[in-house]
């Protein structure tokens, strides 16, 4: 990849909770990063500045283009402008 190509979107897939009592939420973080290290290093990061005590982290992989539905449309584009986007599914 030469500096004119553009960075791939990175989703983590993974659970979060606020507290190390409380519920599990599943959780899809859209970023963009040199390496998948960086992208996990990045997405906890974020996470602990977002207030989630704890994460898991179960897949990593590079987006295949733009997604179908919201939220992700929106936090694609943010993860292109440059922004970590933490898409909260649900409890798991």
């Amino acid at each position: 990849m030469n500096d004119n190509d553009e960075r791939p979107v990175t989703i983590i897939i993974g659970r979060v909770r606020r507290d190390k009592s409380g519920p599990w939420e599943d959780v899809h973080v859209l970023l963009t990063a040199p390496d998948d290290d960086s992208a996990v290093r990045m997405t906890l990061t974020a996470l602990t500045r977002e207030g989630y005590a704890e994460a898991e982290l179960d897949q990593i992989g590079d987006m295949e283009g733009e997604p179908d539905e919201e939220p992700h449309i929106s936090a694609y584009q943010g993860a292109l402008e440059g922004e970590i986007a933490i898409v909260v599914i649900g409890r798991g």
